[in-house]
């Protein structure tokens, strides 16, 4: 655990250590309010809650989180540095997991910046917090998914465009999965347990139960498998090129 919180740190720290924290917090904080208080008419609806606010997080997400994870590992493979950390006596496990760690721990941050608007809809009105609780934790949950994708991906090449662009496709099926458009083209041909497992595999569907107020398992278990898959196949990347 210590080996993975030293991992933790050096990867957390290089974010500040350069403009892109500033960056990608304006950015991610800019776009979140535009589209919860525009796009959304968030006065116009007379409603006090944050339902307008977690309806875009799918798409912001999309993009924002490969954004992060990208230069997770192709900037240690562009730079060199891949070859050191993989001669060091550390698991590769632990390496993997304080790398998606770091990005995971900046998402929340700032997901953790957005709370303002908590504190408005209180103040303009009565909102169900518990609601408002389970959706910052699913959408927590799906911005580590996301993540996890993007750093499997950036530990296949050490170009970060490729990365993020790899990660964007990935993770816009597991969005579309669960859309009619989707399933509506796979029925005529597709057995009905792999349309069913097709559509399971939705990030929105997953998420907007969670926004309902409803934590349940199966949701749950969504996310945390597909965390872990995505981090095993990144470890099993890394150790691919170590063996070459």
């Amino acid at each position: 655990m210590s080996m993975i919180m030293r991992v933790f740190r050096r990867e957390f720290a290089a974010y500040f250590a350069t403009p892109l924290a500033a960056v990608f917090l304006t950015v991610f904080l800019a776009i979140i309010a535009g589209m919860t208080f525009f796009l959304a008419n968030f006065f116009d609806r007379g409603q006090a809650d944050l339902s307008a606010f977690f309806m875009w997080h799918p798409w912001i997400f999309l993009v924002l989180m490969p954004a992060i994870g990208m230069r997770l590992w192709a900037e240690e493979r562009r730079s060199g540095t891949i070859e050191l950390l993989m001669t060091l006596p550390v698991s590769t496990w632990y390496l993997v997991i304080g790398k998606w760690l770091a990005g995971w721990v900046f998402a929340g941050l700032a997901l953790l910046l957005t709370m303002p608007l908590w504190i408005t809809v209180n103040y303009l009105g009565s909102p169900d917090n518990g609601v408002i609780l389970a959706s910052y934790l699913g959408s927590w949950l799906m911005a580590g998914s996301f993540l996890a994708i993007s750093a499997c991906v950036s530990a296949l090449t050490k170009n970060q465009v490729l990365a993020f662009i790899g990660a964007v496709v990935i993770g816009f099926l597991f969005v579309m999965a669960g859309f009619d458009l989707v399933l509506s083209a796979i029925q005529p041909w597709a057995p009905a347990i792999v349309v069913e497992a097709i559509s399971s595999m939705s990030f929105i569907a997953h998420f907007q139960r969670i926004t309902e107020g409803v934590l349940e398992v199966p949701a749950l278990i969504f996310f945390f498998s597909l965390i872990a898959f995505a981090l095993w196949l990144n470890v099993q990347i890394l150790q691919v090129r170590k063996a070459a």
